[in-house]
């Protein structure tokens, strides 16, 4: 018998990736923090409705819309965004002459808040596994 991955673990796993992802796109922020012209970029959320909706709660939501790169896009340069949509980073305070928007103390207060959120999501993980294992009588104390 296959069970299905509790929909606690998968909406962890969601935000883990979404977690990873972000700082990514963060990091390559602060890497082009004075290259003229380069914007500020975030990852857009997660959408964590369709995890309700898989616990039959009927939950609908209206989906984002999805980008599809066409050849002439490709060809002028377009790369197909990656499992994560990235946007431009609306939460900016300063935009310098040069074009470029990123500032730095932003992009750590960001920085800051996936570690805590990283670090919230780890700890749950530990506990659904503890009682996951008490459950199953594998606890060992």
């Amino acid at each position: 018998m296959i069970m299905a991955t509790p929909s606690i673990l998968s909406g962890i796993r969601t935000e883990m990736k979404f977690l990873s992802e972000r700082q990514r796109v963060i990091a390559q922020n602060i890497a082009n923090s004075e290259t003229p012209g380069f914007k500020a970029r975030e990852v857009a959320p997660p959408d964590f409705a369709a995890l309700l909706g898989a616990q039959g709660g009927g939950v609908s939501s209206i989906a984002q819309p999805s980008v599809k790169i066409t050849d002439g896009m490709a060809a002028l340069g377009a790369i197909q965004p990656r499992s994560a949509p990235i946007v431009l980073d609306k939460d900016i305070t300063e935009t310098k002459p040069d074009g470029n928007n990123v500032t730095l103390e932003d992009q750590l207060l960001k920085m800051g808040e996936i570690q805590a959120d990283f670090a919230a999501m780890t700890n749950l993980y530990r506990k659904q596994l503890s009682m996951l294992k008490t459950a199953l009588g594998r606890n060992g104390g």
